[in-house]
């Protein structure tokens, strides 16, 4: 097998797996070193490895012999991607903290809340008994037993089609009775 790194990308090029191979033994844990030293020890470490040598057989053109060592642009490669991984982590640490800022803890309802809250769920199980028969069993199970569709499907006998044209008729029939209701409520 030959050695050199402009052997070693023309074979990589030629779609040469055992070429990776032996890239990923002469270099493998100088790319993890390499990771390891900017996102820490471990999995974050390893899955910039993995990154380094998925781009690498999936683009092996990008790599230039003439530019420099096989083995510079794999480590130059594995800090740009372990950069890249310390940024997204800090992004996602970044929105999960706005997040929790933003999320409010309110607490227990009120008293006027719980009685406008059971006002709201009388007037929809009336809304409901007012369905035709048919509707009104497919909301059942859906919402109140929490059924899938196929699972009422089967339950009742019915395509799965027909199930979700009833809820969607039954729901919009909902939404125009409740909206009045709810609207001329006190």
């Amino acid at each position: 097998m030959g050695g050199t790194d402009a052997l070693l990308a023309a074979r990589l090029t030629a779609g040469d797996d055992h070429a990776l191979a032996e890239v990923f033994d002469r270099f493998g844990a100088a790319v993890y070193g390499a990771a390891a030293y900017v996102v820490g020890a471990g999995g974050g470490a390893q899955d910039v490895v993995q990154d380094v040598f998925v781009e690498l057989w999936s683009h092996p053109h990008r790599y230039d012999p003439d530019a420099g060592s096989l083995r510079g642009y794999l480590l130059l490669l594995a800090r740009h991607r372990a950069v890249d991984a310390i940024r997204s982590e800090l992004r996602r640490i970044a929105r999960q903290e706005r997040h929790y800022r933003l999320t409010i803890d309110e607490g227990p309802p009120s008293p006027g809340e719980q009685v406008l809250s059971a006002h709201m769920a009388s007037e929809v199980r009336a809304a409901i008994q007012r369905l035709p028969a048919a509707q009104r069993q497919v909301v059942e199970l859906a919402y109140f037993e929490r059924m899938t569709c196929r699972e009422v499907a089967s339950a009742v006998g019915i395509p799965e089609g027909t199930v979700k044209s009833r809820l969607r008729l039954a729901l919009a029939k909902l939404e125009a009775v409740l909206d009045r209701q709810l609207l001329e409520a006190p």
